[in-house]
């Protein structure tokens, strides 16, 4: 059985639809913090499939506890965590106990049980401003700001896990920017208030439930002054997931991979795009750039296309169509 933590949030859900369409036997684990309970119903809707399901909050060891009680779990993608780079910065001691304290905890748990193949939720951040793109997974690590901070510690803490004991198996998935949603327009991004994330806001703003987007900064040196990022549509993500689940079951060890497109799109790339998704014109504002941010961040994603045997196959005007598409089948 695999665990899934933060299993009903964005890319925790699409990956749970993944994991039970090729057969896997999943339990998730969720608080709600930023996820709604429907999204386990739409789980099952999509793949006509049953799991089992804790509420439960990573920092709490009895109840992460019971779930390996419970159940023989052979490994656990690892989601669950905070994920505002804006709020990081203004509650840091926020995402520093729940994103660290709380994978400490799991791991303390999965060792106890025996269980010592993971697959980490990591970010492209722990690449802080890299001194060129695309970027490759022997980079300088160095961070921007402290969500970020906290997928870098948390990473060198699984490495120092498995210099302590050799039998774990772990890969360390550094994503890029994931857009989209299901195709079914069941589950997409759904975040709990205003987006922090891009493309969820143009999708808000398409559907006129806020006003303007927001660009922040149009002074960065790319091709048109706005920051340009790494998209990736979330089911080509979900897909690494699968990938790297196959691979940690089968060796041991840790490894880091990019998940990305090796491509990098500007937000007003992005809004055309969207645009072009939803007919309609999105508004938007210049406003200044925001602390943390850096000018242009995109993946070589060769090392996962040789070792993990992945590839992301979606592009640009899929990823906003699918996400309009969700949109339209949520505007309650």
């Amino acid at each position: 059985m695999i665990l899934v933590t933060g299993g009903a949030g964005y890319i925790g859900s699409h990956t749970c639809v993944e994991l039970l369409s090729a057969g896997y036997e999943i339990a998730i684990m969720d608080n709600f913090s930023n996820s709604q309970p429907e999204v386990l119903e739409k789980i099952r809707q999509i793949t006509g499939k049953d799991f089992k399901f804790y509420e439960a909050d990573m920092t709490a060891p009895e109840a992460t506890e019971t779930i390996f009680r419970e159940n023989t779990i052979d490994c656990v993608i690892h989601f669950a965590g905070y994920k505002a780079v804006g709020e990081s910065v203004q509650q840091p001691l926020k995402y520093y106990y729940n994103n660290i304290t709380g994978t400490v905890i799991l791991c303390q748990i999965m060792q106890k049980y025996g269980c010592k193949k993971m697959v980490f939720s990591s970010s492209a951040t722990v690449y802080g401003n890299p001194k060129s793109v695309p970027i490759r997974e022997d980079f300088p690590l160095s961070t921007t700001n402290p969500y970020g901070s906290t997928k870098l510690m948390i990473e060198q803490i699984l490495r120092d896990i498995a210099i302590a004991d050799s039998e774990w198996s772990i890969a360390l998935l550094r994503y890029f920017n994931p857009i989209g949603a299901h195709k079914s327009g069941l589950i997409g991004e759904s975040p709990n208030g205003i987006p922090n994330n891009l493309v969820p806001y143009i999708a808000k703003v398409a559907a006129g439930q806020l006003e303007h987007l927001n660009v922040f900064g149009n002074d960065y040196p790319t091709q048109d002054g706005t920051g340009v990022r790494d998209y990736i549509h979330v089911v080509d993500l979900s897909l690494g997931h699968i990938k790297a689940v196959e691979k940690v079951l089968k060796t041991k060890g840790v490894d880091a991979y990019n998940l990305g497109t090796g491509k990098g799109y500007s937000v007003l790339e992005i809004v055309k795009a969207y645009e072009k998704a939803c007919g309609k014109s999105i508004a938007y504002v210049i406003a200044p750039r925001r602390p943390g941010d850096i000018p242009a961040c995109y993946a070589d994603p060769a090392k996962s296309e040789k070792e993990l045997g992945w590839t992301a196959k979606m592009g640009i005007e899929e990823m906003c169509e699918d996400s309009w598409r969700f949109t339209l089948n949520n505007l309650h």
